[in-house]
């Protein structure tokens, strides 16, 4: 760490490779040194934007260079685990893209390791962040349908799925590892209580290309009676709303916005309120200051100001996905995962873009 500023190393550079290239870009205490693919072109992409970094083909020895004190490992599900515990084992702070790891025993070795070098661990739980889900949880976090007793999230459509890492579950962790590690922990951001059980099911009907189940769902049932659904699905000629959540005093629906686009995985949604009385109006969408997930690194960094993510909740969301693969082996059947929150420990994070 060169004074106050943090040099980062991003190990692979695939998608999502461009908004953290911006982001560190754009957050002072952080500064992008040094990129790591096998894929030239995806170099050629980080150098396009950051043209003074380092680029690696070799991910230890990116680690091992001296050239960065925290590394976002960005690499398929399968091998968070083993990197991240590669940069911990060296002293190097650690972000990870959605899942922590494939099962709940690597994430509490993960925490454990991170806690004994001293270092940082987060999953960038980058739909957190998003404008539909944040205006969301305003709207409930404010009161505005009374108590949530129903929530209700999908993703997908009709479609054949793609071939890569995403679709096979053997490197994805299955369907619902897939987007349930967005939206369970979106749920989990949402509802206070205490889980009591979970249940999976997967379907697998059409599409025989690719191992992830074509229709995944996951219900977590909450020890006051609260009930989360999550669906992921590639078999929905006719899509439900993004968000469907009953409160006593009202609804809060999420319709995917037309003007859009036709692209499943980042529609947004269209934020409405149904009051009792049978009135609607749509909710004004919540303002957001870009890139509050990267600035909170430097804070927590700098003077250990906590983070509205942690790596305990993004584990507990590995626990329900494990959960509910497990449960879906037998259709079903319900599990208690051990989790780490417990609600009377809850608090309300309110992340800082909120308005």
């Amino acid at each position: 760490m060169n004074g106050n500023e943090m040099r980062v190393g991003l190990l692979a550079y695939g998608a999502i490779g461009d908004e953290h290239n911006r982001a560190l870009g754009a957050t002072a205490g952080l500064r992008l040194t040094a990129v790591c693919d096998t894929n030239p072109e995806r170099l050629a992409a980080a150098l396009a934007l950051s043209p003074e970094i380092q680029t690696f083909v070799d991910a230890t020895e990116m680690l091992n260079s001296g050239e960065i004190d925290l590394v976002v490992v960005s690499t398929p599900p399968n091998s968070h685990y083993s990197w991240a515990k590669a940069a911990l084992t060296r002293g190097l702070n650690v972000v990870l893209e959605k899942p922590m790891a494939l099962t709940t025993e690597q994430c509490d070795e993960l925490i454990a390791l991170s806690a004994q070098v001293d270092r940082l661990l987060v999953v960038y739980q980058n739909r957190r962040y998003d404008s539909d889900f944040v205006t969301l949880k305003n709207a409930i976090d404010s009161g505005l349908i009374g108590e949530v007793f129903h929530y209700e999230s999908f993703v997908g459509g009709y479609s054949k799925p793609c071939s890569f890492w995403h679709s096979m579950a053997d490197v994805s962790g299955g369907a619902i590892f897939d987007w349930g590690s967005h939206f369970i922990d979106q749920v989990l951001a949402t509802i206070p209580s205490d889980v009591q059980h979970v249940s999976g099911l997967n379907q697998k009907r059409v599409w025989t290309h690719v191992t992830n189940a074509d229709h995944a769902q996951v219900t977590i049932t909450f020890t006051d009676g609260v009930q989360a659904i999550f669906t992921n699905t590639d078999l929905a000629a006719a899509r439900k709303p993004k968000f469907y959540i009953l409160g006593t005093e009202g609804a809060l629906v999420g319709n995917w916005d037309p003007a859009a686009g036709t692209s499943v995985a980042d529609l947004p949604a269209i934020i409405t309120l149904h009051r009792s009385d049978g009135t609607q109006e749509v909710v004004t969408p919540a303002i957001l200051t870009p890139y509050s997930f990267h600035a909170s690194l430097v804070t927590y960094l700098n003077d250990r100001t906590p983070m509205a993510v942690t790596a305990q909740q993004s584990r507990d969301v590995v626990a329900i996905m494990e959960a509910a693969e497990k449960s879906a082996l037998t259709n079903g059947t319900l599990i208690s995962p051990e989790l780490l929150r417990k609600s009377s420990t809850i608090h309300d994070h309110r992340l800082s873009m909120h308005v």
